[in-house]
């Protein structure tokens, strides 16, 4: 399971096994003799080895996921945007910073929604759905 997530995660950065050995190193500064190397990275991915604690550790933090998710002990990974907002972690957006600003605007508008959101009464289903353009005026999807 470990391979297929990490390889995943990888991809769904979009980023070369060079570029991930290249940040994990840039992101936890070890000595050169011990830095990450693109083909260990591919040989985790193939499961022709398996990582340190300490590296699934690394891998965890560089992809902010859980290490039972990255290790496939959870089915998925949750994080509480309210607490990730509140965090000391540096956000992104599109890969744009997000500043203390910027997180306290986001924190308000996602908190202003769910409190409209249980002030609305929606009678059907298929409503939503016209709404956001999913379904035609048939009903058809």
């Amino acid at each position: 399971m470990f391979p297929e997530r990490l390889r995943a995660l990888r991809k769904g950065q979009k980023i070369t096994l060079a570029e991930l050995a290249t940040a994990l190193n840039q992101q936890f500064p070890v000595a050169p003799e011990h830095q990450n190397t693109a083909s260990q990275i591919g040989n985790w991915e193939r499961g022709v080895r398996t990582p340190s604690y300490l590296e699934v550790q690394k891998l965890a933090r560089f992809f902010n996921v859980t290490m039972d998710y990255i290790t496939g002990l959870a089915e998925n990974s949750q994080s509480d945007l309210g607490r990730l907002f509140i965090s000391g972690k540096e956000l992104t957006f599109n890969q744009q910073l997000l500043t203390g600003q910027d997180r306290y605007e986001i924190y308000q508008l996602i908190e202003g929604y769910l409190h409209g959101k249980e002030q609305r009464h929606v009678s059907h289903d298929q409503d939503i759905q016209l709404d956001l353009g999913l379904a035609d005026r048939n009903g058809e999807k």
